[in-house]
């Protein structure tokens, strides 16, 4: 049976912007990436999953985001959430922050109490995680609804450094605020679990989120962020992506997203 709970939800604050350090920033696009580097894989879906480990709704769905890993265009991330911990194991993945940010979809879609497995597709809507028909037809909806509204985005690497450049907003749009989200992933991750509701089972996460951090807003126009790698990795990195959503509440439409270029 999924989850539900019936807390009240909590105020989600966003992180503070630029929190880690910047090098540098441009009001405007400047050069592009090195002669050579590979162009940005692109990415026409997100699907971000909010799942538990203490949750036994959860496997199917957590093996269901894994094709999704695997299908070209899409960006599909795991995010552990932590509200389960208290029901015979603590989920060594989760982190309050995921949580946050599930609320603050919850809030912003008018519903009810959290529940996982819940993906969430664009930033626009929601499906249950084990749905697959359901993800398919928010995919293809919502990817229909952003097609003149995406914006372009570059992410790659140069030196000690990682560039983001991200383009202006489409003609015609009505989009004038963004936050650029920096992602830190895992891409594989395996879990014996011990206790609680899937106490036994091995399972192996896939894109696991290990830091999500807004690192920029875009207004509209072309914008130019140089990063520094040192401040911004951690040493269990593994790959990373940008996402540029719409708003700074933590929630919102996804118009924009890339791949680092290694």
């Amino acid at each position: 049976m999924t989850h539900r709970t019936s807390r009240r939800l909590a105020a989600c604050a966003l992180a503070t912007l630029f929190q880690f350090a910047l090098a540098g920033t441009a009001a405007a696009a400047t050069d592009g990436p090195p002669s050579g580097a590979a162009q940005t894989r692109p990415i026409n879906a997100i699907v971000e999953l909010f799942t538990s480990q203490g949750c036994s709704s959860c496997p199917p769905a957590d093996k269901l985001l894994k094709t999704y890993v695997e299908t070209e265009g899409v960006l599909a991330l795991s995010l552990p959430v932590d509200y389960w911990d208290y029901i015979g194991w603590k989920d060594t993945l989760a982190s309050p922050k995921n949580s946050e940010r599930q609320r603050a979809y919850v809030r912003g879609f008018g519903q009810g109490p959290v529940y996982t497995p819940q993906a969430v597709i664009n930033g626009m809507t929601e499906a249950l995680g084990s749905d697959k028909a359901a993800i398919d037809r928010a995919i293809a909806k919502s990817s229909k609804l952003l097609a003149d509204r995406r914006v372009p985005i570059g992410f790659w690497r140069q030196s000690s450094n990682i560039i983001v450049e991200t383009g202006s907003a489409p003609a015609g749009s009505n989009i004038d605020q963004a936050t650029i989200w920096l992602v830190v992933l895992k891409k594989a991750v395996p879990v014996e679990i011990k206790r609680g509701e899937n106490s036994g089972r091995s399972i192996v996460y896939s894109n696991v989120v290990r830091s999500m951090t807004p690192v920029g807003v875009w207004n509209g126009k072309p914008t130019t962020l140089q990063l520094t790698m040192q401040a911004l990795m951690d040493p269990e990195t593994e790959d990373s992506a940008i996402l540029l959503q719409e708003g700074t509440s933590g929630h919102g439409t996804i118009v924009g997203a890339a791949w680092l270029n290694r």
